[in-house]
């Protein structure tokens, strides 16, 4: 996909370890939205459409930012190195990072799946305006025991490797992403504590998944469905990018009539 004049890559944070891409625009709206990204595998099947609803808000006045935790994409740090409370203080640079080059202090937060928990999780720090979350993990350990079993299936699927691995080749791993014992911990540890509640939760699931946001008051007005279901856990589909047009719309929509 070729880049659009409207988009700038650049550096930010302390020593220039965060990476960010920035969709300039006037800012008619009001507000600037950050894109906060899912982790591993989730994060590069969510990469075309964080572009494109980064464009998409964008064209409706809205500046938006996109960008990097240490240790995942082109920020510095390896995979191995990524740590949740970091996540969240890269989150609240982030902010005010598009706060600085915006021009606008309404910051408003969007985030798929874990992306989704940072951005509650960070909502404080970061003084965001608002949340949009698209299918949040808020129920850690039952993400990670779904991820240990995603990963199992994988290390034995002869339709991707000649015979099945050995458990000490895929150890550490998710889904082919480094994953260090304390990010696995404080991912298994997340509950739904957060004192933000989103203005609008996205729910892709599909029908036999269990809804473990539930479980943090939100009102089932804020609940928009959408169809089909993403398969985020379908292994046969583990390569194919994550595209919803009803998501990019549904969040341009509401975002356009927040204040």
């Amino acid at each position: 996909m070729k880049r659009s004049d409207g988009e700038l890559p650049f550096f930010f944070g302390d020593n220039g370890e965060l990476f960010g891409i920035y969709h300039a625009a006037a800012p008619l709206a009001g507000k600037a939205v950050l894109l906060c990204a899912p982790l591993g595998q989730d994060y590069i099947r969510c990469h075309r459409i964080y572009r494109q609803l980064g464009n998409a808000l964008a064209a409706e006045g809205m500046p938006v930012l996109r960008f990097d935790y240490y240790g995942c994409g082109d920020s510095a740090g390896a995979s191995d190195e990524v740590e949740w409370n970091r996540c969240l203080a890269n989150t609240a640079t982030a902010a005010a990072e598009l706060r600085a080059r915006s021009g606008v202090d309404s910051v408003i937060a969007f985030g798929a799946r874990l992306g989704a928990s940072v951005a509650l999780g960070a909502a404080r720090a970061a003084r965001f305006a608002d949340v949009v979350a698209w299918d949040p993990v808020v129920d850690g350990g039952s993400y990670v025991a779904t991820l240990d079993a995603l990963q199992d299936a994988l290390r034995i699927d002869t339709q991707r490797f000649v015979k099945p691995r050995q458990l000490a080749e895929a150890d550490g791993q998710w889904l082919g992403f480094e994953v260090n014992p304390v990010l696995r911990e404080q991912i298994s540890s997340l509950h739904a504590e957060w004192s933000t509640v989103p203005s609008l939760l996205l729910d892709s699931l599909p029908d036999t998944a269990p809804r473990h946001w539930r479980r943090f008051a939100v009102d089932e007005a804020r609940v928009r469905p959408l169809q089909p279901a993403t398969p985020w856990d379908d292994l046969v589909r583990l390569e194919a990018a994550i595209i919803s047009h009803p998501l990019v719309q549904a969040v341009t929509e509401h975002l356009r009539g927040v204040h």
